[in-house]
């Protein structure tokens, strides 16, 4: 089965500001680990770019990949405007032309992005694992970074197409 690492948000408007998110070097070191496996695995590695008015806006330095992420040129890279990665880009027409059957995600926003881009990915019949231990996101007023973390793992692995792996488990073997 053909796969694609999908590395969702992982932006300098993020990961580089002044407040990251939540143990974001730790996310970042199993990224790395991730994007390593993957290259020597030739599991296709995609980043995802969200766009925000104000925040991210496109082309500016907040918008770019993280400049501690290692960005191999052949990757390929999808613009969003939503949470979902798939809604209004040609993610799911470049994963279908390529024969990606599974995703493989990690990044940023597991409230928002993660959930809607791993739901949405199992809900088109794309076998979905979701690396607890790379996806991360900032405390909200009414929940702590941990627990969003922790709830979003939980309900996402409830889903048939959706299952859960860390990063050691993953590429160890």
């Amino acid at each position: 089965m053909k796969s694609a690492l999908l590395v969702v948000d992982v932006q300098n408007g993020v990961f580089g500001s002044p407040n990251p998110p939540y143990l974001s070097e730790n996310v970042i070191s199993n990224i790395e680990q991730l994007l390593s496996y993957a290259s020597s695995s030739e599991i296709e590695i995609i980043f995802i770019q969200h766009e925000i008015s104000g925040v991210l806006e496109p082309e500016s330095d907040a918008w770019q990949l993280f400049s501690d992420l290692t960005i191999n040129d052949s990757s390929y890279k999808v613009r969003k405007k939503t949470p979902d990665s798939f809604y209004n880009t040609n993610l799911r027409e470049y994963l279908d032309e390529n024969g990606i059957e599974h995703v493989l995600i990690c990044g940023y926003s597991t409230e928002f992005c993660i959930d809607r881009t791993a739901f949405s990915a199992a809900s088109k019949g794309y076998k979905v694992t979701l690396i607890e231990d790379a996806h991360t996101t900032h405390s909200k007023p009414h929940l702590d970074a941990p627990s969003i973390i922790a709830h979003h793992s939980f309900t996402l692995s409830k889903h048939p197409n959706i299952f859960l792996s860390s990063t050691a488990t993953l590429t160890s073997g």
